[in-house]
Protein backbone atom coordinates (compact mmCIF):
# COMPACT_ATOMS: atom_id res chain seq x y z
CA UNK A 1 0.00 0.00 0.00
CA UNK A 2 1.48 3.53 -1.22
CA UNK A 3 1.61 6.20 1.33
CA UNK A 4 2.66 9.89 1.03
CA UNK A 5 5.39 11.67 1.14
CA UNK A 6 3.44 14.19 4.21
CA UNK A 7 2.33 11.25 6.56
CA UNK A 8 5.98 9.34 6.11
CA UNK A 9 7.40 12.47 7.08
CA UNK A 10 5.01 13.19 9.59
CA UNK A 11 6.27 9.80 11.56
CA UNK A 12 9.71 11.96 11.89
CA UNK A 13 10.68 14.96 13.88
CA UNK A 14 10.32 17.98 11.67
CA UNK A 15 13.87 19.05 12.82
CA UNK A 16 15.69 15.87 11.56
CA UNK A 17 13.92 15.87 8.43
CA UNK A 18 14.64 19.24 7.43
CA UNK A 19 18.66 18.40 8.77
CA UNK A 20 18.37 15.44 6.51
CA UNK A 21 17.54 17.63 3.22
CA UNK A 22 20.48 19.75 4.02
CA UNK A 23 22.52 16.82 4.63
CA UNK A 24 21.39 14.89 1.71
CA UNK A 25 21.68 17.73 -0.68
CA UNK A 26 25.29 19.32 0.77
CA UNK A 27 26.50 15.55 0.33
CA UNK A 28 26.01 14.88 -2.89
CA UNK A 29 27.21 17.84 -4.57
CA UNK A 30 30.24 18.51 -2.25
CA UNK A 31 31.12 14.60 -2.51
CA UNK A 32 30.06 14.68 -5.74
CA UNK A 33 33.21 17.07 -7.12
CA UNK A 34 35.29 15.36 -4.78
CA UNK A 35 34.55 12.47 -6.65
CA UNK A 36 35.46 13.85 -9.57
CA UNK A 37 38.91 15.42 -8.92
CA UNK A 38 39.77 12.22 -7.23
CA UNK A 39 39.17 10.49 -10.19
CA UNK A 40 42.07 12.38 -12.08
CA UNK A 41 44.33 11.29 -9.32
CA UNK A 42 43.55 7.67 -8.85
CA UNK A 43 40.40 5.91 -10.23
CA UNK A 44 40.06 3.47 -7.49
CA UNK A 45 40.76 5.72 -4.83
CA UNK A 46 37.73 7.50 -6.52
CA UNK A 47 35.42 4.54 -6.25
CA UNK A 48 36.42 4.03 -2.43
CA UNK A 49 35.66 7.41 -1.64
CA UNK A 50 32.20 7.17 -3.57
CA UNK A 51 31.20 4.23 -1.70
CA UNK A 52 32.32 5.20 1.40
CA UNK A 53 29.94 8.57 0.94
CA UNK A 54 27.52 6.50 0.32
CA UNK A 55 27.91 4.72 3.46
CA UNK A 56 28.04 7.77 5.40
CA UNK A 57 25.21 9.53 4.10
CA UNK A 58 23.15 6.20 5.02
CA UNK A 59 24.37 6.57 8.59
CA UNK A 60 24.52 10.12 9.07
CA UNK A 61 20.40 10.68 8.04
CA UNK A 62 19.77 7.43 10.04
CA UNK A 63 19.00 4.69 7.97
CA UNK A 64 20.53 1.16 8.78
CA UNK A 65 21.46 -0.74 5.69
CA UNK A 66 21.54 -4.83 5.94
CA UNK A 67 23.32 -6.67 3.38
CA UNK A 68 22.61 -10.60 3.35
CA UNK A 69 23.57 -13.12 0.49
CA UNK A 70 27.05 -11.47 -0.66
CA UNK A 71 28.55 -14.86 0.25
CA UNK A 72 26.74 -16.17 -3.31
CA UNK A 73 29.11 -14.05 -5.15
CA UNK A 74 32.81 -14.69 -6.50
CA UNK A 75 34.83 -12.09 -8.37
CA UNK A 76 32.28 -11.66 -11.28
CA UNK A 77 31.42 -9.85 -13.31
CA UNK A 78 27.87 -10.08 -12.82
CA UNK A 79 24.25 -8.37 -14.55
CA UNK A 80 22.36 -7.10 -10.68
CA UNK A 81 18.61 -6.77 -11.23
CA UNK A 82 17.25 -5.40 -8.49
CA UNK A 83 13.41 -4.29 -7.68
CA UNK A 84 13.10 -0.30 -7.96
CA UNK A 85 11.33 1.51 -5.32
CA UNK A 86 13.06 4.32 -4.45
CA UNK A 87 16.29 6.87 -5.67
CA UNK A 88 17.75 5.30 -2.07
CA UNK A 89 18.07 2.17 -3.57
CA UNK A 90 20.97 3.56 -5.89
CA UNK A 91 22.84 4.69 -2.57
CA UNK A 92 22.05 1.79 -0.98
CA UNK A 93 23.28 -0.69 -3.78
CA UNK A 94 26.18 1.98 -4.42
CA UNK A 95 26.96 1.87 -0.85
CA UNK A 96 26.95 -1.96 -0.07
CA UNK A 97 27.07 -4.37 -2.47
CA UNK A 98 30.69 -5.48 -3.19
CA UNK A 99 32.65 -4.13 -6.27
CA UNK A 100 33.05 -1.01 -8.21
CA UNK A 101 29.07 -1.73 -10.26
CA UNK A 102 28.08 0.54 -12.92
CA UNK A 103 24.77 1.59 -13.25
CA UNK A 104 22.53 1.88 -16.16
CA UNK A 105 20.37 4.99 -15.77
CA UNK A 106 18.36 7.42 -17.81
CA UNK A 107 19.79 9.42 -20.45
CA UNK A 108 18.38 12.33 -18.42
CA UNK A 109 19.96 12.15 -15.15
CA UNK A 110 23.74 12.80 -17.45
CA UNK A 111 22.12 16.33 -17.76
CA UNK A 112 22.27 16.96 -14.95
CA UNK A 113 24.87 19.32 -13.70
CA UNK A 114 26.87 17.84 -11.22
CA UNK A 115 25.21 14.42 -11.04
CA UNK A 116 25.29 14.03 -14.39
CA UNK A 117 29.41 14.98 -14.20
CA UNK A 118 29.90 12.23 -11.56
CA UNK A 119 27.61 9.66 -13.06
CA UNK A 120 30.10 10.70 -16.29
CA UNK A 121 33.29 10.25 -14.71
CA UNK A 122 32.57 6.89 -12.75
CA UNK A 123 31.67 5.67 -16.11
CA UNK A 124 27.80 4.84 -15.59
CA UNK A 125 25.76 3.67 -18.78
CA UNK A 126 23.15 6.09 -20.08
CA UNK A 127 20.01 4.30 -21.16
CA UNK A 128 17.50 5.88 -23.88
CA UNK A 129 13.78 4.07 -22.12
CA UNK A 130 12.80 5.17 -25.88
CA UNK A 131 15.36 3.48 -28.01
CA UNK A 132 15.59 0.09 -26.50
CA UNK A 133 17.25 -1.56 -29.16
CA UNK A 134 20.14 1.38 -28.55
CA UNK A 135 20.21 0.59 -25.58
CA UNK A 136 20.82 -2.58 -25.29
CA UNK A 137 23.81 -1.73 -28.42
CA UNK A 138 25.52 0.06 -25.50
CA UNK A 139 25.33 -3.06 -22.97
CA UNK A 140 26.81 -5.00 -25.77
CA UNK A 141 29.63 -3.05 -26.27
CA UNK A 142 30.65 -3.22 -22.50
CA UNK A 143 31.60 -7.41 -23.38
CA UNK A 144 35.07 -6.91 -22.45
CA UNK A 145 35.05 -4.75 -19.52
CA UNK A 146 35.44 -6.57 -16.02
CA UNK A 147 32.75 -4.99 -14.26
CA UNK A 148 29.44 -5.66 -12.79
CA UNK A 149 26.73 -3.82 -13.83
CA UNK A 150 23.58 -2.86 -12.06
CA UNK A 151 20.14 -2.70 -14.49
CA UNK A 152 16.53 -2.01 -12.64
CA UNK A 153 14.67 -4.56 -14.94
CA UNK A 154 11.46 -2.50 -14.13
CA UNK A 155 12.89 0.72 -15.66
CA UNK A 156 11.43 3.39 -13.11
CA UNK A 157 10.70 3.91 -9.71
CA UNK A 158 7.54 1.89 -8.24
CA UNK A 159 5.06 4.00 -6.91
CA UNK A 160 3.85 2.04 -4.25
CA UNK A 161 5.91 -0.81 -3.48
CA UNK A 162 4.77 -3.38 -6.45
CA UNK A 163 6.83 -4.88 -8.55
CA UNK A 164 6.04 -3.81 -12.17
CA UNK A 165 6.57 -5.70 -15.35
CA UNK A 166 10.24 -6.47 -16.34
CA UNK A 167 12.08 -5.04 -19.45
CA UNK A 168 13.93 -7.69 -21.42
CA UNK A 169 17.33 -5.26 -21.61
CA UNK A 170 19.00 -6.44 -18.61
CA UNK A 171 18.15 -10.35 -20.30
CA UNK A 172 19.26 -9.85 -23.63
CA UNK A 173 22.29 -8.37 -22.43
CA UNK A 174 23.08 -11.41 -19.76
CA UNK A 175 22.56 -14.00 -22.11
CA UNK A 176 24.86 -12.08 -25.20
CA UNK A 177 27.89 -11.01 -22.54
CA UNK A 178 27.48 -14.66 -21.33
CA UNK A 179 27.37 -13.43 -17.88
CA UNK A 180 25.55 -14.11 -15.03
CA UNK A 181 22.60 -12.91 -13.57
CA UNK A 182 21.98 -11.83 -10.05
CA UNK A 183 18.58 -11.02 -8.60
CA UNK A 184 18.70 -8.51 -5.80
CA UNK A 185 15.47 -7.87 -3.48
CA UNK A 186 15.71 -4.08 -1.72
CA UNK A 187 13.05 -3.65 0.91
CA UNK A 188 12.05 0.03 2.92
CA UNK A 189 13.24 1.63 0.79
CA UNK A 190 10.68 3.52 -0.13
CA UNK A 191 9.44 4.78 3.43
CA UNK A 192 13.34 6.32 3.22
CA UNK A 193 13.35 8.11 -0.14
CA UNK A 194 9.50 7.99 -1.27
CA UNK A 195 8.55 8.81 -4.91
CA UNK A 196 7.48 12.86 -4.92
CA UNK A 197 10.23 13.31 -1.97
CA UNK A 198 12.82 14.60 -4.20
CA UNK A 199 16.11 15.00 -2.39
CA UNK A 200 14.58 13.87 1.04
CA UNK A 201 15.68 11.14 3.32
CA UNK A 202 14.03 9.48 5.96
CA UNK A 203 15.51 7.64 8.84
CA UNK A 204 14.16 3.94 8.57
CA UNK A 205 15.47 0.17 7.85
CA UNK A 206 16.54 -0.57 4.55
CA UNK A 207 17.06 -4.67 3.66
CA UNK A 208 19.07 -5.73 0.68
CA UNK A 209 19.23 -9.24 -0.39
CA UNK A 210 21.32 -10.71 -2.82
CA UNK A 211 19.81 -13.92 -4.15
CA UNK A 212 21.52 -17.04 -6.26
CA UNK A 213 23.43 -15.46 -9.05
CA UNK A 214 21.88 -17.30 -12.22
CA UNK A 215 23.95 -18.54 -14.61
CA UNK A 216 23.03 -17.58 -18.46
CA UNK A 217 25.97 -19.89 -20.54
CA UNK A 218 23.07 -22.50 -21.45
CA UNK A 219 20.47 -19.33 -22.67
CA UNK A 220 20.20 -17.96 -26.41
CA UNK A 221 18.50 -15.05 -27.64
CA UNK A 222 15.50 -17.10 -27.89
CA UNK A 223 15.25 -17.78 -23.94
CA UNK A 224 15.49 -14.20 -22.83
CA UNK A 225 11.68 -14.03 -22.06
CA UNK A 226 12.10 -16.94 -19.99
CA UNK A 227 15.01 -15.67 -18.21
CA UNK A 228 13.23 -12.62 -17.43
CA UNK A 229 10.08 -14.42 -15.59
CA UNK A 230 12.50 -16.35 -13.84
CA UNK A 231 14.37 -13.61 -12.35
CA UNK A 232 10.98 -11.91 -11.84
CA UNK A 233 9.58 -14.88 -10.32
CA UNK A 234 12.31 -15.23 -7.79
CA UNK A 235 12.63 -11.50 -7.12
CA UNK A 236 8.62 -11.97 -6.53
CA UNK A 237 9.09 -14.84 -4.24
CA UNK A 238 11.56 -13.05 -1.88
CA UNK A 239 9.25 -10.52 -1.34
CA UNK A 240 6.59 -12.33 0.02
CA UNK A 241 8.41 -14.92 2.23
Amino acid sequence: MSVDIQTLEARHSPVRVFLNRIIFRGMLFSSGLIAIGLYQINRQLAWSFAKAQARNLSRICGVKVKLRGTEKLSKGPYIFTPNHQSNFDVAALLGYLPGNNRFAAKNSLFQEPILGAVMRTLGMIPIDRDDSDQSIERLRSLKDRNFSIVIFPEGTRSRDGNLLPFKKGAFVAAIELGIPIVPIVCRGTTDVMPKGGYLSILPGEVEIDVLDPIPTASYGYDDRERLRDEVRDRIVASLRA
